[in-house]
């Protein structure tokens, strides 16, 4: 639905909204916001709202700290959850220069080049996420815990999945603020779920991410619950993953469909999935870019390792799903939820739009289940390993020209500044684990 700066007016007056919250992300991942008084909307409109951009990470420095709220129009939408008299909207912003112009540390400007991009060479692109995530107990002083709610599995039902009513207020509140949820079910560990949204065109879908984490997070609250999306947050069950299920439309129609290949593939999908794995370890640091998202990505717990892909295998990183026709798509598997969505979805479609460009090739598809594979078969039949770490994600990241470009260097530089502080960090402190492990042994 594309909204009028009149109509957005008279939205807000037939609701008595009192308060707008201008919102966008930083280069991390995290949504932020400026809230003005309805009294303040038509400044708004006009883009006239201004924040300092020196007090965001990585945005900014202080001598160039004037930055530029736009917002747009077409992602106003009321929190549903907020009383109906006095109520509170949002919109979703570009940020830019004070002179009008697009700041290129603006998440959303840089997946607004890598669509150009693609659009440049016939393609729009449709993203369908599947994001995971667990519900746990808060503590008396409402601290979040580990401690589950549940003791449910894969798909269960009440009484054992004790979430479904949190899930089910956090998939109304979705659909009242406009977005279309596909499915929605508990996940295979105890207190996790999954909440699928309807495919979309990809910078709509990243919105939506954003979206699904904001609100997930204010209607557990409302039942005493925390919502994560940290990748691992109990050790020795399934992590968190975000499958990001990608199609290409050229012409109004999908371009990764061929009636008449074997597989009823085009062209076009082997050259992106050759794309995609050509560029599979940079990617990830971008996918998964935390410490903790390398203790999900080992083997033994559904997450891909492996740089593989295939037509039916679920432990390939690139799986194609066995709908055809103008469900063509392929399913890349190995980001996580605490991705920032513009930029993953930006590095997603840039290496694969890549692939189609140079017409690279993918290599022989893996049908039997990489994980049972030993290191020689592995290797033998030519299979890589995605990185084991964020710090060997970031060396990928360095040598990656294509990925560099895409994120920009402003993105760029200020992004791994901040995760090899991250990890540097993490690798100087002395964890429970080696206490437990080494201090009576040794």
């Amino acid at each position: 639905m594309s909204l009028s700066r009149q109509e957005i007016q008279q939205l807000v007056a037939d609701h008595d909204v009192r308060f707008l919250r201008l919102q966008f992300t930083d280069i991390l991942g995290i949504v932020k916001n400026v809230a003005i008084p309805a009294s303040e909307l038509e400044r708004a409109l006009a883009g006239q709202i201004m924040f300092d951009g020196s007090s965001i990470e990585g945005f900014t420095r202080i001598e160039e700290s004037d930055m530029l709220l736009r917002p747009d129009l077409d992602t106003f939408a009321l929190f549903p959850w907020r009383p109906k008299q006095n109520a509170v909207a949002r919109l979703i912003c570009d940020v830019c220069l004070p002179n009008g112009q697009p700041f290129p540390g603006d998440p959303r400007y840089v997946l607004r080049q890598a669509l150009a991009q693609a659009a440049a060479d016939g393609f729009e692109v449709e993203i369908g996420p599947e994001c995971e995530f667990f519900l746990f107990h808060r503590s008396p002083e409402g601290k979040p815990t580990t401690l589950t709610h549940d003791e449910g599995s894969y798909f269960d039902m009440s009484p054992i999945d004790l979430g479904e009513d949190a899930r089910r207020e956090i998939v109304l509140a979705l659909e009242d603020m406009g977005l279309r949820v596909e499915a929605s079910h508990h996940e295979v560990a105890p207190g996790q779920h999954e909440i699928d949204l309807k495919h979309t065109s990809a910078l709509t879908a990243a919105d939506q991410i954003m979206t699904l984490k904001f609100v997930a997070r204010s209607v557990a609250a409302q039942h005493n619950l925390h919502v994560t999306f940290m990748p691992k947050p109990v050790f020795g069950v399934n992590g968190s993953g975000m499958h990001i299920h990608v199609s290409l439309r050229r012409n109004g129609q999908n371009a990764f469909y061929d009636p008449d290949d074997p597989e009823q593939l085009s062209a076009v999908a082997r050259h992106f999935v050759a794309g995609l794995l050509a560029h599979a370890s940079s990617i990830t640091a971008i996918t998964n870019p935390v410490v903790n998202s390398y203790k999900r990505l080992i083997p033994g717990y559904e997450a891909p390792v492996y740089i593989t892909w295939s037509t039916q295998n679920r432990s390939t990183l690139v799986r194609i799903p066995a709908a055809r026709g103008e469900a063509t798509r392929l399913e890349y598997r190995s980001p996580d939820p605490t991705c920032n969505p513009y930029l993953a979805l930006a590095v997603i479609i840039r290496a694969g739009v890549d692939g189609v460009r140079r017409q690279l090739a993918p290599p022989p598809q893996v049908q039997t289940n990489v994980y049972q594979m030993n290191a020689t078969e592995r290797a033998r039949a030519g299979v890589r390993t995605l990185p084991g770490s964020l710090a060997e994600a970031l060396d990928a990241l360095e040598q990656d020209e294509l990925i560099r470009e895409t994120l920009g260097e402003h993105v760029y530089t200020h992004f791994l500044a901040a995760k090899r502080i991250e990890w540097d960090v993490y690798r100087s402190q002395v964890h429970a684990w080696e206490l437990e492990q080494y201090l009576g042994a040794f």
